[in-house]
């Protein structure tokens, strides 16, 4: 909560209170603040309390808000709208430092009673009723809270070397602060005071006023030229007299002279002529109207722009698709020509492998026949040449013994 007000006061230091209802502020705020604690909350929680406190603070009765109707809708959407108008008029800082961490560790560090340290405790909450927490630092506040609070228990504190100074104050500050929150203890019970000009209403909103007040003008404006029908009809009724309703003549001529001075003094009066004619003429539309016609108009304007891109970017994405499909056919093609190009190259690759395979077989059938005939005739060949060698020596021993040397 008090995070809340602090952006609360930060908001309100920038934009109008007559521009921006407070009260849906406040939940945007109280929304934010959840988010920033880490404790966040849900719109539907926010929405369903801030609902019951209006009700209950205008005398209402207390209906359930359902979640799915169109009040909570467009209740939703202003909290969402409403919590980013608050992040632009901050620029997305919204650092919160609160004087009641510094409460606690000066009074710890002063050693002053518990009670002291409630009653600071209790100012530094009520400051944030105040703008205190946008005029001063957070250190300034803590210490206004406790001067003050050492005033009204009557507990001194250390002034030959003043107190303030440790934690980065001047006097002059924490007279100011305590200023304010007597200021504030002296002002009567609060009370709200509608400012906005949208209305001040949490739960309608400014369509449903708008279509309010729509038919109200119209029915005035119907009423309007009636009305003076009406006003015109009994003269005319009082002017008029029957023939046969027994008057004479006399009668008759009187009347019709006061008909022609009427119409003659009515000549003559240009400001009953102009009043008159202010009367039957239609109601200049005021500034508001304007702006609202030509808002609503800028809008239209807008939402049909937005169409239009809508419909670009739809016929952007369908041509994209179209062409994603075609290259994605095209590489499905692709992909199946590789395939078969490597079924190909395999088939090539095996046949070629069964064919070495052949070729070695036979290599090897070839040299085992070859080796077989070799050994073969490598064995004739030595027998011939055994026998060639025996035959030589019978030879040479027969002539020896047939021819001796003498």
């Amino acid at each position: 909560m008090a995070t809340g007000q602090v952006l609360f006061h930060r908001f309100y230091c920038k934009k109008s209170f007559a521009r921006f209802n407070v009260k849906r502020v406040a939940a945007s705020c109280v929304w934010l603040a959840s988010k920033l604690e880490e404790s966040p909350r849900k719109a539907r929680q926010v929405l369903i309390v801030f609902h019951r406190m209006e009700c209950r603070r205008e005398n209402l009765p207390v209906v359930h808000l359902d979640p799915f109707s169109k009040k909570y809708a467009e209740l939703k959407t202003d909290l969402s709208r409403t919590e980013r108008h608050i992040l632009k008029e901050m620029g997305f800082i919204c650092h919160v430092e609160h004087p009641h961490k510094f409460i606690s560790n000066y009074l710890a560090t002063l050693k002053t009673p518990p009670e002291l340290r409630q009653e600071a405790w209790n100012l530094a909450n009520d400051s944030l009723r105040t703008t205190l927490c946008v005029q001063f630092k957070s250190e300034v506040v803590a210490c206004g809270v406790v001067y003050a609070a050492a005033r009204r228990f009557q507990v001194p504190l250390p002034e030959n070397e003043p107190w303030w100074e440790v934690f980065d104050a001047e006097k002059s500050a924490i007279d100011e602060v305590c200023r304010v929150l007597a200021h504030l203890y002296s002002l009567p019970k609060a009370q709200y005071i509608p400012v906005c000009k949208d209305g001040d209403s949490f739960t309608s909103s400014n369509k449903s006023r708008d279509s309010q007040t729509q038919p109200a003008s119209k029915e005035v404006l119907q009423s309007g030229p009636s009305a003076n029908n009406d006003t015109v009809t009994p003269k005319a009724a009082s002017t008029l007299i029957n023939p046969e309703s027994g008057g004479s003549k006399n009668t008759m001529v009187k009347q019709a002279l006061d008909m022609l001075k009427e119409s003659k003094k009515g000549d003559d009066d240009p400001k009953s002529m102009a009043v008159e004619g202010e009367g039957r003429e239609e109601p200049i539309p005021s500034k508001s109207e304007h702006r609202t016609e030509a808002s609503g108009e800028r809008n239209k304007e807008r939402d049909k722009e937005r169409e239009r891109e809508r419909e670009r970017d739809r016929d952007r994405d369908r041509e994209r698709d179209r062409d994603r499909e075609r290259e994605r056919a095209k590489a499905r093609d692709r992909d199946r020509g590789r395939d078969s190009d490597r079924e190909r190259e395999r088939d090539e690759i095996d046949k070629d492998r069964e064919k070495v395979k052949d070729r070695k077989h036979r290599s090897k059938d070839r040299g085992k026949d070859s080796g077989g005939h070799s050994e073969k005739s490598r064995h004739h060949s030595s027998r011939d040449r055994d026998y060639h060698s025996s035959s030589y020596s019978s030879r040479e021993k027969d002539r020896h013994r047939h021819h001796p040397y003498s």
